[in-house]
């Protein structure tokens, strides 16, 4: 037979707990979400540009120098695509004022990719002889930390939410044990142990903290694929790359859990700590 509880919440204040949790939860998985998309979309963006690098050569007489070079590591490329002076044209042509010309001034440009980086690292020092050697990844690095600081945001104000539900769970066992103060002294009389009684309100805060999780989890998912959805429909450089992937989804799944297992955890040390200082 199952054993009916000693004690409960009243139904309005049962309800505003479970409205502040499901607030509190869905912050959380949001937070979550967007940081492992970002965190996703920085190693896509990466990994898409870390074997690439851009040649710039100034002047006509070492072209013949670069191509040289190219045909003797033809082995190591994967693709060269040279940018003809009219794109080149095109590119700059914001920042110029209309009407200059630009061609005798303009640097003849590749865009070549490498199979490894080693391999662009080797044959980049070769290039520099005669040219300018950029790689991408360098061209992007203040991308990419400006990626991993809004991970790093994102991570805080999870924590944030984390704290703030440790501290939701501790008012609550507190406020039940305040509220219930007689029937914890009756419990106390007939002689039951401060586990049994912690039990109880482990119960109670799992039923709350459960509801609110799975609340959470249900209104954060659509926001978080709509995030990504207009993420990708921008097509701008590392926001079309954010993404998540299964075990990103894996573990916003498991936050949920966790959450109800802190706030298990969270009841138990509380009230514990009550029932002594009673």
């Amino acid at each position: 037979m199952k054993t009916p509880l000693v004690f409960s919440l009243v139904k309005e204040q049962s309800m505003f707990m479970t409205i502040i949790m499901s607030i509190l939860s869905f912050l959380s998985i949001l937070s979550l979400g967007i940081a492992l998309s970002i965190g996703t979309g920085v190693i896509n963006w990466n990994n898409q540009w870390k074997q690439s690098a851009t040649i710039q050569i100034l002047h006509g007489n070492n072209v013949n120098n670069v191509k040289k070079i190219f045909d003797e590591n033809k082995n190591s490329i994967v693709s060269i695509n040279e940018i003809s002076k009219a794109e080149m044209e095109k590119i700059v042509q914001p920042w110029v004022s209309n009407g200059a010309k630009l061609t005798d001034y303009l640097p003849q440009t590749f865009e070549v990719k490498f199979k490894t980086t080693e391999d662009m690292k080797r044959i980049g020092a070769q290039i520099n002889l005669h040219a300018k050697f950029l790689t991408h990844i360098h061209a992007l690095q203040s991308s990419i930390s400006t990626g991993w600081k809004m991970v790093t945001i994102t991570s805080f104000v999870l924590i944030m939410m984390l704290i703030s539900i440790g501290i939701c769970i501790s008012y609550i066992s507190r406020n039940v044990a305040t509220l219930h103060r007689h029937e914890l002294e009756i419990l106390n009389q007939v002689g039951a142990t401060d586990s049994f009684v912690a039990r109880q309100m482990q119960i109670i805060v799992s039923k709350i903290s459960g509801l609110a999780a799975i609340i959470g989890f249900v209104v954060a998912v659509p926001i978080l694929l709509l995030i990504l959805s207009s993420a990708h429909s921008a097509r701008i450089g590392m926001l079309a790359m954010l993404a998540l992937s299964n075990i990103d989804w894996i573990i916003l799944a498991l936050l949920p859990i966790l959450i109800v297992i802190l706030s298990i955890y969270i009841t138990k040390k509380t009230t514990l700590k009550i029932l002594a200082d009673n």
